[in-house]
């Protein structure tokens, strides 16, 4: 026992390091599906005489990965709470970026007919598994290995791996697009999605190095047999309010992002370079954020500063399109800027620590993932289309989608203010955990 405690005491900035790199390969390909959805897979996978209804296609073959999130969620989080953090992480990397790597060797519509499509879906839904078990064990890999008072701050380092994702992939996908139409879409489109083989690599070494999590070791005479049934059994609350308090980042993005840059592109008639390097842009100043977030929630406590991101993208979404209409480069950046890097940043710096003190060490994993995955696959995967949907039905407007996520972000004030909280408890403790239920 002591030999197997003795790493324990490892740098937490190494956990954190390998943490950051599997949510780096995470939101890479996670963004990088999201942009192609928008600008590719319509023209090459998806192609119809209907160009609305094209997106609509490539849309839902976004929204399948989310179908089989949950599932990764409660399988990895199964044996992630059972037989440890770390195992599970190397799977869930290898395989995220692996089924990346052979999007981009597929075939098209055009060699293959619908067969291109299919086998796009049947990788998405692949990899949705991958990605539905790699939040829960990345955020504790880094979460419980940072001492009490400074979760908010290591764990935001994790959470960097959000915008540098954005940042790589969209930047990638910036320069290939600089390719003239035909050869982008020839060729040019897959080198980003190739790329994501090299990342996992140096993600597979990293983790390799780092032991188990503290917390885990110390629970590891007391795990449960099925964790998620003493998850649902015990702690069934905390669950709904974590995924109603997600909603309003899930609903955020997906609405600013992936709806919007089809939307602008087709309906505003603003150039995709303008709409892809802002959030070039917005992803560069949440880096520089997140830990300035993370520390401040260590601070003045989790709910304040989640709550400050849900009402700035609550407002912000009101105005979003507006802006976006005016035409306006430095008007457009700055709403994507605010948005992004000062909204959405308020919630993803400090996610993971937010839901992982939450629940119990014995039920983490699980509770962490379903929380997570459960409000993308409620908040996150039918939210383009939904949104598309309510523009199309009035006229293109840009207004129903942006009410819309005004309401979801509501709705996560709510859960958010129903929450306790739980920026001082000790994750090593279960009844920390156990006490954020009353």
């Amino acid at each position: 026992m002591t030999e197997r405690a003795a790493p324990t005491p490892h740098s937490p900035w190494k956990a954190v390091g390998a943490a950051f790199s599997g949510s780096f390969i995470e939101w890479y390909d996670f963004y990088l599906f999201g942009t192609a959805a928008a600008l590719v897979f319509p023209v090459l996978f998806f192609p119809g005489d209907d160009p609305t209804a094209s997106v609509i296609e490539s849309f839902g073959a976004f929204a399948a990965g989310f179908l089989t999130r949950p599932l990764g969620a409660l399988l990895f989080g199964h044996f992630g709470d059972r037989i440890g953090r770390k195992p599970m992480l190397m799977l869930t990397v290898l395989l995220i970026g692996a089924v990346t790597c052979v999007i981009g060797l597929l075939p098209t519509h055009e060699s293959i007919g619908a067969w291109a499509a299919a086998a796009l879906i049947a990788l998405r839904l692949l990899q949705g598994i991958g990605i539905g078990g790699e939040f829960g064990g990345g955020s504790l890999l880094a979460l419980e290995s940072a001492p009490t008072g400074k979760r908010g701050f290591m764990g935001s380092f994790h959470q960097m791996g959000t915008p540098a994702g954005l940042l790589v992939s969209t930047g990638i996908v910036s320069l290939v697009s600089l390719l003239p139409e035909e050869q982008f879409l020839a060729w040019g489109w897959r080198l980003p999605f190739l790329l994501s083989g090299v990342f996992v690599v140096i993600a597979l070494i990293v983790r390799s190095r780092v032991p188990e999590t503290p917390a885990f070791e110390a629970s590891r005479a007391k795990v449960d047999r099925l964790p998620m049934a003493t998850l649902f059994r015990t702690q069934w609350r905390n669950v709904l309010l974590g995924i109603g308090a997600r909603m309003a980042d899930a609903v955020t993005f997906n609405v600013i992002n992936v709806f919007a840059i089809s939307f602008a592109t087709t309906h505003l008639g603003l150039p995709k370079s303008m709409i892809l390097n802002g959030f070039v842009l917005a992803a560069a100043v949440e880096i520089v954020l997140l830990p300035f977030l993370g520390r401040l929630s260590d601070r003045i406590g989790r709910r304040p500063v989640y709550l400050t991101g849900v009402l700035l993208c609550g407002v912000g979404g009101l105005l979003y399109f507006p802006v976006l209409a005016t035409g306006n480069t430095v008007l457009v950046w700055t709403a994507i800027v605010v948005l992004v890097a000062a909204g959405t940043g308020c919630m993803f710096a400090i996610q993971g620590a937010y839901f992982a003190e939450m629940f119990s060490t014995r039920t983490r994993y699980t509770g962490l993932g379903v929380v997570y995955q459960g409000s993308a696959l409620l908040g996150g995967a039918p939210t383009p289309a939904i949104a598309l949907a309510l523009a199309a039905a009035f006229g293109y407007s840009y207004w129903p989608p942006a009410i819309f996520l005004a309401a979801m972000c509501a709705v996560s004030a709510v859960c958010v203010l129903l929450t306790t909280e739980t920026h001082r408890s000790d994750l090593v403790e279960d009844r920390d955990a156990a006490a954020a239920t009353r």
